[in-house]
């Protein structure tokens, strides 16, 4: 971070020829000597041809607009506002895709495709290679390049299943626990816990005694209001003693934890699996404005956010938003079609008094709502809360001793297939939906067509309409027609969808409160928002973290 609050990178001996190439006003990449590829972010090896030959290599800094996002919520310091925060393709390997903020012009000079060359800033000890529109111009926008693996291709990635059996065939999902939930609850996030641990243990009739797993997703400290400090902390609450636990944040979005007891119960290292997510950011943020927490330590950014945060791209939106722009551009999309999803969960939150918006919504107040990040506007995105939700996961051995009948594992999709890296991954669709949708239907007879109802990520709108795609309800591209008029995704509709409002009306559990929502509607308990005869859901979990999706069905 500069003097001034600004994110810089943290510059290493393996980077610098990056950050600091500006010093002399060449832009510089590493490079494969072997296939003659570009590397970005660098790694040791390249990942085109996994040869080690590599070198440092200077580039024209020129380029094409591949995305960009008028960033109007997330200012930084030293940085005027609105900014924009852009990816460019680089003219000696279109596939190299550097997120950068545009100089020198307005959004309304802008179009994908045209021409940007390097502008550097420096900013104390680096160097940033932003990009500006060049001064001569192609009479034709250059076509925005190939996805190395285009969405229609991914089928052709997924790996056989080893063998005939499931592990999904050995477990149930025995019973599911929430918390209070709301909006800055100024409550401790453990207590949230515990209380949404109780209750699923209580829903599957079983006793704390009989808890031998605990899992969650991220686990880990309290940092951001994303958690209660995890297995460690929830462990030395309850004192279970679990033969197996699990708490990571790379695994299949926050359903992860749940597939992971999957795996657990199936491997015989457990019986019953408590499995938990906790988010408490409202009440965090709240603390830090108000200076009764610190807020986290600041320093210069690394990983793989650290090749975006000096240039404003700060949060998920900025991807989504880049790649939400291109899903337009090459299929036709609106503003009105993310706002059908907008609508679909408002009218279903009306129906769910634990909703925090609750309101009726109409499209002019959509598309009238201030803008966040380009096409975003504030109701394309999910609301926080703090709240809690648990599941249980058990043998299916168990079924017959418990409370209510069980909720079955039809199959999961898990696999990743496309790049993992935001911005050098999937163009036109949420990153990481892809390749999890594709490998859930080759571990089941089951069709998209079966689906009753669909409880699917919807950080953002547009997280919602990749997955509908992916998941093959309708076709690659046909969103906008798909959604249109938002009848098709209605409780009475052909996919029923997010039947409680979903992350954007009801709140922002990371995907948990889906599973939760997508086991009620099972079961036939969610009242008003009831869908007639839902045997089958779909729920995904998961927005540009290694994501997951699962098919559940009611217990025979």
């Amino acid at each position: 971070m500069s003097a001034q609050g600004r994110p810089l990178p943290f510059v290493t001996p393996w980077n610098e020829y990056y950050w600091r190439s500006g010093a002399d006003g060449v832009l510089r990449l590493k490079g494969c000597t072997s296939c003659s590829a570009l590397i970005h972010p660098p790694k040791p090896v390249c990942p085109s041809c996994r040869s080690a030959d590599l070198e440092i290599r200077e580039v024209s800094g020129r380029g094409s607009l591949f995305g960009f996002t008028v960033s109007h919520r997330f200012q930084l310091p030293g940085v005027p506002s609105p900014v924009i925060v852009a990816q460019v393709a680089l003219e000696e390997d279109s596939r190299v895709k550097l997120t950068t903020r545009l100089v020198d012009c307005a959004e309304d000079d802008l179009h994908l495709g045209m021409a940007v060359e390097v502008a550097f800033e420096q900013v104390e000890d680096v160097w940033l290679p932003n990009f500006r529109p060049s001064a001569e111009q192609p009479a034709e926008p250059v076509p925005l390049p190939r996805d190395e693996l285009p969405a229609e291709r991914v089928r052709e990635f997924v790996r056989p299943a080893r063998t005939a059996r499931k592990f999904e065939d050995d477990v149930v999902l025995s019973g599911v626990g929430r918390s209070a939930s709301g909006r800055r609850l100024m409550t401790d996030p453990l207590s949230l816990t515990v209380d949404a641990c109780r209750a699923a243990v209580a829903d599957a009739g079983l006793t704390m005694d009989d808890i031998d797993g605990l899992s969650t997703y991220p686990g880990g400290g309290l940092e951001h209001g994303m958690g209660e400090g995890g297995v460690t902390a929830l462990e030395a609450a309850l004192r279970v003693r679990p033969t197996w636990f699990n708490g990571g944040g790379e695994t299949f979005g926050p359903g992860g934890s749940i597939i992971a007891a999957m795996l657990a119960v199936s491997a015989g290292l457990a019986k019953h699996v408590l499995c938990f997510r906790t988010v408490w950011q409202s009440t965090s943020e709240t603390l830090m404005r108000t200076g009764a927490m610190p807020p986290p330590a600041g320093g210069r950014s690394a990983g793989d956010m650290g090749w975006g945060m000096p240039f404003g791209a700060t949060s998920a939106a900025h991807t989504l938003a880049q790649t939400a722009q291109r899903h337009f551009h090459k299929y036709g999309t609106t503003r009105e079609t993310l706002g059908w999803i907008a609508l679909n969960q408002r009218a279903n939150a009306a129906l769910e008094p634990t909703a925090v918006y609750r309101e009726p919504m109409t499209m002019d107040d959509y598309l009238g709502a201030r803008p966040i990040t380009t096409p975003f506007g504030l109701y394309d995105c999910d609301v926080p809360v703090d709240a809690s939700i648990a599941v249980v996961v058990s043998a299916a051995e168990t079924a017959g001793d418990l409370r209510v009948r069980p909720v079955r594992v039809e199959a999961v999709g898990t696999q990743i297939i496309e790049r993992l890296e935001w911005d050098q991954s999937t163009s036109t669709h949420e990153p990481q939906v892809l390749g999890p949708a594709a490998h859930l239907w080759t571990r089941t007879d089951l069709r998209p067509s079966d689906v009753d109802v669909a409880e699917l990520y919807d950080g953002f709108t547009f997280n919602c309409l990749s997955w509908i795609e992916a998941l093959g309800f309708c076709g690659i591209g046909e969103a906008k027609d798909f959604l249109d008029g938002g009848k098709n995704i209605a409780r009475d509709g052909v996919l029923p969808l997010n039947t409680h409002g979903g992350q954007l009306s009801h709140g922002r559990t990371h995907g948990m409160g889906l599973v939760y929502e997508a086991i009620t509607q099972l079961r036939g308990e969610a009242g008003e928002r009831q869908v007639a005869g839902a045997r089958v859901a779909a729920v995904s979990s998961g927005g540009l973290t290694p994501s997951g999706v699962m098919l559940l069905r009611a217990d025979a």
